[in-house]
């Protein structure tokens, strides 16, 4: 798979030469330097980005072969996202924010699924409690729960503890390996954090665009 973007100084190549598989409930770690192409990566194999040549096969789809819509649908029924920016709604208390995805997928019983999974990650005393008087440890947590409540067969995350402090990251590391055990959910983690990358089955190094 390669990626490149062309403007009017020329063109530059992002990816080149990428090409992997993953069974179900496996565990990768994207690493690289910073602007070596790994979120770009992460993009594109949620269906967010578009290779220049190549195709990605997620859950019996080829994605570059469906519409916008359809793409969107397949995130929707097999992908969670975890974001190093949390990506809360500010507006939402912590258990709309994990009702949120339930909702616009039509479940049923949306309320105590989402209480549970708050309960799961730690946060069962801070459902009415919004983003901005949560600590960045508990604002992950949320987020946490609102990927797995879908109960998603891959997690994209990326960078998920760089901007918590080192306890902190360990307990949601720690959390994301317990529910990709019980979920059977497949895991890929973009860090920068050779810790992290210990932990999962595999690892995909980018250097410059290119894996080695």
């Amino acid at each position: 798979m390669f990626k490149s973007v062309t403007d009017s100084t020329g063109t530059l190549t992002i990816l080149r030469d990428i090409n992997f598989t993953l069974s179900q409930g496996e565990t990768l770690a994207i690493v690289g330097a910073s602007g070596s192409g790994k979120s770009t990566l992460l993009s594109i194999m949620a269906g967010l980005d578009t290779p220049s040549q190549g195709s990605v096969r997620l859950a019996g789809h080829d994605l570059f072969s469906l519409s916008e819509d359809d793409r969107a649908q397949v995130r929707a029924q097999h992908i969670g996202f975890v974001f190093q920016s949390f990506q809360l709604m500010a507006n939402l208390t912590a258990l709309e924010n994990v009702m949120l995805p339930l909702e616009l997928a039509g479940r049923q019983h949306i309320v105590p699924t989402a209480s549970t999974m708050l309960e799961r990650v730690g946060l069962g005393q801070r459902l009415q409690h919004y983003p901005k008087v949560l600590s960045g440890g508990e604002q992950q947590r949320v987020a946490l729960a609102r990927a797995f409540v879908m109960c998603p067969q891959i997690l994209l995350a990326d960078e998920p503890t760089g901007s918590l402090d080192h306890a902190t990251g360990e307990t949601i590391l720690n959390l994301m390996f317990e529910l990709n055990q019980e979920q059977g959910t497949t895991l890929v983690l973009v860090t920068h954090d050779a810790r992290v990358a210990d932990r999962c089955q595999k690892r995909l190094v980018i250097e410059a665009g290119q894996q080695r």
